[in-house]
């Protein structure tokens, strides 16, 4: 009777282990997001500096009872100018947007406020980005929406495009809306 050898079977094993979890990578609901801790539960502390020209935001306006967005960008970031039309169209709507300017030369983001229109109801500066952190930002742009109860419902990474707001935030939208 022939032994088998641990290599012999070692390849067979790691083939159907890589083959389970792209398997399963694949049939999430957006593969390329990545999970965020902060979705279901209170929104993280916020803690923010100043920024010229806008009211700053609180805890205590995450859980004001009101739907609405809080938005992670900077001027040197390039996927911010590409959302900015949908942000505008959300502010045109009603719905509240709570800009965060993250780790930017103040000038340079009033700068682009200015350049682009403002669609932040308030807002603040994260210079040395503590409060992204505690929020478990990736990078810039991020966008989270939150319901009047201060819960996270959902996280947006990367740009806020028609696609992403028709489909996945539109609805989640709506619903808190209606609560």
């Amino acid at each position: 009777m022939a032994k088998i050898s641990p290599m012999m079977i070692a390849p067979p094993a790691v083939f159907l282990g890589l083959a389970a979890l792209f398997y399963f990578g694949m049939h999430r609901d957006n593969p390329d997001e990545l999970p965020s801790a902060a979705v279901g539960r209170a929104a993280p502390v916020v803690t923010l500096e100043n920024f010229e020209g806008l009211e700053t935001f609180t805890d205590a306006d995450l859980r004001d009872g009101s739907v609405k967005l809080v938005n992670f960008w900077a001027s040197w970031c390039g996927p911010c100018r590409a959302e900015h039309p949908t942000l505008m169209q959300l502010q045109a709507e009603g719905l509240d947007i709570y800009g965060v300017n993250y780790k930017d030369v103040p000038a340079n983001g009033a700068a682009f406020l200015e350049e682009l229109g403002n669609p932040y109801t308030k807002g603040g500066a994260d210079a040395l980005g503590k409060m992204a952190l505690n929020w478990g930002l990736y990078g810039v742009p991020e966008t989270y929406l939150v319901d009047g109860d201060g819960t996270v419902l959902a996280r947006v990474a990367g740009p806020l495009v028609q696609r992403e707001l028709n489909e996945r935030l539109r609805p989640l939208i709506d619903e808190a809306l209606e609560k």
